[in-house]
């Protein structure tokens, strides 16, 4: 495993409960300010594997990237029974529930 990797998927296991972070503070945190892409590839092909808290994590702006149906569906409810709000326009307020993890 890629030590890129392995920092990314450390850093999403320490996202607590009732928390999010988004993919490029994951990113910037294990040491690639513009892998973004790459901690979405990551938690689409490791969540199952480590058993990642996969919908914790948001986009930039606090929305859920999920495209699919039943899986935004299911990060929406996930997040909501740890007691995080979405808005009426969807959206998480990062400043509210954001995480900021340290090195």
């Amino acid at each position: 495993m890629q030590p890129f990797t392995e920092r990314v998927i450390s850093i999403i296991q320490t996202i607590p409960e009732g928390r999010v972070m988004t993919y490029g503070q994951i990113a910037a945190l294990a040491g690639s300010p513009r892998g973004a892409r790459q901690v979405v590839r990551i938690l689409h092909s490791s969540s199952r594997k480590y058993n990642l808290p996969w919908h914790r994590v948001v986009n930039a702006k606090g929305e859920i990237a999920i495209l699919d149906d039943e899986s935004r569906f299911l990060q929406k409810l996930y997040l909501e029974q740890e007691g995080v709000e979405l808005g009426l326009n969807g959206r998480v307020d990062l400043d509210v529930y954001g995480y900021k993890a340290h090195d």
